[in-house]
């Protein structure tokens, strides 16, 4: 086996878990909590690696946890019409709009940078961040590098160590899996168990009968 890269590359995954914000997290979880108890919707928005992971957090806070969640990049039609018809900067802005998004609900943005204005980087990140502040609603964030435009407006968010910068990108794709896995499996808002842990319980049951 090499003795470069891929014990490099795990060795760093370490360094990362290792140096989680897990207070942070923690509000997270007591937040969405109050989220559920109120009737909240979590609306969740990312792009490239960070879309995809979107949509299978929604399942899971949907699923797992019981929340009415959702994400604009799961709608092709309405994204791709609205690219065209007026511009990519406004495409999560304008869901929230239609959304009726109100100061009862949260955005949680997933993003290796976190989005920035001056830069011009993920401009539909800003532009969501900045429409869901207007509305009075509480922005979370799992996010890299120096956390960004997120970071610098959001209420909570979670900034993935960056242990290497030719690495940032697959670090903070990764570990926004395994933050929001922490969060929808915490007790605290867990309500339907994952399938495998479950059956497991109900084969070692019949076991011991």
């Amino acid at each position: 086996m090499s003795d470069a890269f891929l014990p490099q590359y795990f060795r760093e995954c370490a360094e990362v878990a290792q140096g989680l914000d897990i207070g942070v997290v923690d509000r997270m979880v007591e937040r969405l909590a109050r989220l559920r108890e109120a009737g909240g919707r979590l609306f969740l928005c990312g792009v490239g690696g960070s879309a995809g992971n979107c949509s299978h957090a929604v399942n899971d806070f949907r699923k797992l946890a019981g929340i009415d969640a959702s994400t604009p990049v799961d709608n092709v039609s309405e994204l791709t019409a609205r690219t065209n018809d007026e511009g990519w900067e406004t495409v999560f802005a304008e869901w929230l709009k239609v959304s009726r998004a109100s100061a009862r609900d949260v955005l949680l943005v997933l993003s290796v940078g976190g989005g920035s204005r001056e830069r011009n980087i993920s401009a539909n990140l800003v532009a969501a961040i900045d429409e869901a502040k207007a509305r009075g609603m509480d922005v979370l964030g799992i996010v890299g590098r120096d956390g960004g435009y997120t970071k610098e407006r959001g209420d909570l968010v979670v900034v993935i160590p960056t242990v290497n910068e030719r690495s940032v990108t697959p670090h903070t794709e990764a570990f926004q899996a395994v933050v929001w896995h922490a969060i929808v499996c915490d007790p605290r808002l867990m309500v339907q168990g994952n399938k495998w842990e479950t059956t497991a319980g109900a084969c070692e049951a019949g076991k011991g009968g």
